[in-house]
């Protein structure tokens, strides 16, 4: 099983090997270790804490681009009454669905294969 941080080199990896002209974004800032006063600068630099870690610039069957969460595989994202586990994961979930509502496409991405299987299928779309 991958560590976030190995995850997001692998996913990155496979969007350049696959889609090299495919132009995207990685954001590490969860998954690596930072100073108090680096996180303050990057949590300045945000909107808010639950934006995707993976952005692909490459519009799609009327979608402007990709975004996705990329959690580690076998991460549980709710509980078993439907809610998410953490405040965290729920503001996460917020800024997908305001992602999707302006005309992305934007979702979880958890463990290497759904990851891949979801950009895929993204970039199958004409």
């Amino acid at each position: 099983m991958q560590k976030e941080k190995q995850l997001h080199q692998s996913v990155c990896d496979y969007i350049r090997w696959k889609y090299p002209k495919v132009l995207f974004f990685s954001e590490l800032s969860g998954s690596m270790r930072l100073s108090i006063g680096q996180a303050t600068q990057l949590k300045r630099l945000r909107s808010n804490r639950g934006f995707p870690d993976l952005i692909c610039f490459e519009p799609r069957g009327g979608r402007f681009g990709l975004f996705i969460e990329i959690k580690a595989e076998g991460e549980v994202l709710k509980k078993k009454n439907g809610e998410y586990k953490t405040e965290h994961l729920q503001e996460q979930h917020d800024v997908i669905v305001k992602l999707n509502e302006l005309g992305y496409c934007a979702t979880f991405g958890v463990g290497i294969d759904d990851c891949v299987l979801i950009i895929d299928n993204y970039m199958k779309i004409k």
